[in-house]
């Protein structure tokens, strides 16, 4: 990790170096306990020489892993991994399609929309830039057993990774996750928990389970890697849009890990000279879901717990537990929160895939829900440039989206029967326009 200078405690600043950091898997500040959330410090001066972009032109890699001198991992240690463990999903996680959807730039009067579609990781989710990285610093550090904490995604990533690799997956999940979700995980081999209780719940009993049997803990805002992987999307989406930064990103928020990665990465390529400016960031919460947007504005950082209730099962989240990064990357970006109703996402669902061709899950697609909420707050003005962050697939939930586009009743087969069906006022979206 020659560019990698140590980690810090957002709360009360205290450094711990790399000696201190490779002992007994560092997670979290000495004097916050689980609430000392770290960050990753870089020698960017270090980094600048390497991570040019014209280094990054003449890289055939199209993965997360063109950013090894920005990633918190022993790049030795990663070749090494290559070379043994031949063609597999970890080494092609990232490098996201970027579409341009004109159709939905025309009808919210702005200048570009683009949605970055992060369905098309090896587990259809953005959570495998986390788990990516995260899985590589478990097997660096000898870990047997990697236990995770998640409503779906991040475990089903976890599990998807690590299959082949000589790791453990033990998952803890809510009871009532998405079944797609769940038999994902059963189908990678992973050891599934189901909980009989809340998200936040899983969570504690996974820190606890690590604890008492030594397991690498793979939980989103604990362990501080995490979102070092996750802020790999706008390291793409500047070399996507050839450093030109749109105006503002929209995302969904639920732990607060990803628009904490979002901005991380963002300030990651102001320090190397590779951009000017930095992007607002807008996060999107569900209105069940809210806590951070309430602590946003109030304009502190003391973020009260919510009892979480939304069909966007990837945010719905009590107490986010990497808060108070997500904060800062809103404030410091000049961005903001947006909360918008399960309903709205529903019919984000059905707008995005009918005009933009993106099928997204109920938390994936509630950027474009914030991209409405927030054209209509204001917030982003007319003629703006505007990227969304679709986080993960809609095959992943297909009952929500069955909510947003019913199946139609059979008919009988024939011509008079299709004829009396289009003329009954029954087209989809798609088809009448």
């Amino acid at each position: 990790m020659e560019g990698v200078l140590g980690l810090k405690c957002v709360l009360c600043g205290a450094e711990y170096g790399l000696r201190e950091t490779s002992q007994a898997f560092r997670y979290v500040c000495d004097g916050h306990g689980d609430a000392g959330i770290l960050d990753v410090v870089y020698d960017y001066p270090h980094i600048r020489r390497i991570l040019t972009a014209e280094a990054l032109r003449a890289n055939p890699d199209r993965s997360i892993w063109r950013y090894l001198p920005l990633l918190p991992v022993d790049q030795q240690g990663v070749a090494r991994l290559r070379a043994s463990g031949g063609h597999r999903p970890l080494w092609n996680v990232g490098w996201t399609p970027l579409y341009r959807a004109p159709r939905l730039a025309a009808m919210l009067g702005l200048s570009e929309v683009y949605v970055k579609d992060e369905g098309r990781n090896p587990s259809a989710s953005f959570k495998d830039r986390a788990s990516a990285v995260g899985l590589v610093k478990a097997l660096e550090w000898g870990a047997t057993v990697v236990a995770a904490a998640s409503t779906g995604n991040a475990a089903s990533s976890l599990a998807t990774l690590a299959a082949g690799w000589p790791v453990q997956t033990v998952i803890f999940v809510p009871a009532n996750a998405p079944h797609a979700k769940i038999a994902q995980l059963l189908i990678h081999g992973a050891t599934v928990l189901p909980v009989q209780g809340t998200y936040d719940q899983a969570f504690d009993l996974c820190l606890e389970a690590c604890r008492a049997w030594g397991w690498y803990s793979r939980n989103t805002g604990y362990n501080p890697y995490l979102s070092e992987g996750k802020k790999t999307a706008v390291l793409e989406l500047g070399e996507q849009l050839d450093w030109h930064m749109p105006d503002c990103i929209l995302v969904s928020v639920g732990d607060g890990c990803i628009i904490g990665g979002l901005g991380k990465g963002l300030c990651d390529l102001r320090a190397l000279g590779l951009i000017d400016r930095l992007p607002r960031l807008i996060g999107v919460q569900a209105a069940g879901s809210a806590a951070l947007y309430h602590a946003w504005r109030r304009g502190d950082e003391q973020i009260e717990a919510v009892h979480a209730h939304t069909l966007a099962d990837s945010i719905a989240v009590d107490l986010p537990r990497d808060g108070i990064k997500a904060l800062r990357a809103v404030r410091e970006t000049g961005g903001a929160f947006v909360v918008v109703s399960d309903d709205e996402i529903l019919a984000a669902m059905h707008t995005l895939a009918c005009e933009a061709g993106v099928f997204g899950e109920p938390a994936g697609v509630a950027s474009y829900a914030g991209l409405v909420k927030a054209r209509e707050l204001g917030w982003v003005e007319k003629g703006e440039r505007v990227v969304l962050l679709v986080t993960g697939s809609g095959l992943k939930d297909v009952p929500s989206a069955l909510k947003a586009v019913p199946l139609p009743s059979p008919i009988v087969p024939t011509l008079e029967a299709v004829t009396g069906r289009l003329q009954g006022g029954t087209k989809t979206a798609c088809l009448s326009s």
